[in-house]
């Protein structure tokens, strides 16, 4: 490991805003902050957006500045990209904003029923192919993984050049009836009117607000001319999410 990689490490550990819990501390059990975010850690009850997948955090950091009204929380395992979030974090005071280095496998030791109002999905592993669906951060498993935590019909938001991934996760949300609120295989190319967030109570401004976040890696995919895909959808607690029916299964 570099110095500079070394170096990070060690900041990232000093941060108060980061989590980063011992794989003892999560198997088979709770985190201690599970169910306490709000009273421990923010010193607030404003709701709580987490981004899954959240690399060096741009995202995270984007939608805290735009929406000081809610806390957000980037979920990573690789820390020496969190450290930049972070590092940002706190060098502009953001006080609405923290970090947990953890696999999202584990993502139930962390939050209790009804404790988190939306989700956003910024550009994750595709995982192509049939056979490596079930790794995708909007398969049926995930999915049901978060109908743990996540209040009844809150957002999902999923950001991505794959079309692979857009197109699995579209036929998940028609084979399962789950509300879609707006999707497109185009971003940018289109006018996209507000989408109200009912649990958080916020109303996005894609122009304003939401199109002027954009990753490193999303800069680049605009740069070679991919198009970026779009969709958020509501998920019902009620729902137990099955496979999507998909020719990728038996590839």
């Amino acid at each position: 490991m570099g110095k500079n990689k070394l170096a990070r490490w060690t900041e990232l550990g000093s941060y108060d805003n980061v989590i980063q819990p011992l794989i003892g501390d999560i198997l088979a059990k709770d985190h201690p902050l599970k169910g306490k975010w709000n009273q421990q850690l923010f010193k607030n009850m404003d709701p709580i957006v987490l981004e899954l997948g959240c690399g060096k955090g741009e995202y995270t950091i984007g939608l805290a500045k735009a929406f000081p009204q809610n806390n957000y929380i980037g979920i990573d395992i690789k820390g020496a990209r969190m450290w930049r979030g972070a590092k940002t974090a706190n060098e502009q005071n953001l006080p609405n904003v923290a970090f947990l280095r953890t696999r999202i496998e584990f993502i139930n030791s962390f939050f209790s029923e009804d404790e988190v109002d939306e989700i956003w999905i910024t550009f994750p592993d595709p995982h192509p192919g049939g056979r490596n669906s079930n790794k995708r951060l909007t398969s049926p498993w995930f999915l049901n993984s978060y109908r743990h935590f996540l209040k009844n019909k809150g957002l999902i938001h999923l950001k991505t050049d794959n079309k692979e991934l857009y197109d699995f996760t579209t036929r998940v949300l028609s084979d399962n009836n789950l509300e879609t609120i707006f999707t497109t295989n185009d971003l940018y190319s289109e006018p996209i009117t507000d989408l109200p967030s009912e649990n958080s109570g916020s109303s996005y401004s894609f122009y304003d607000d939401i199109l002027s976040i954009r990753t490193h890696y999303e800069n680049i995919f605009l740069e070679t001319g991919l198009r970026i895909n779009y969709l958020s959808f509501r998920l019902d607690k009620s729902k137990i999410i099955q496979d999507a029916i998909s020719k990728e299964k038996s590839e």
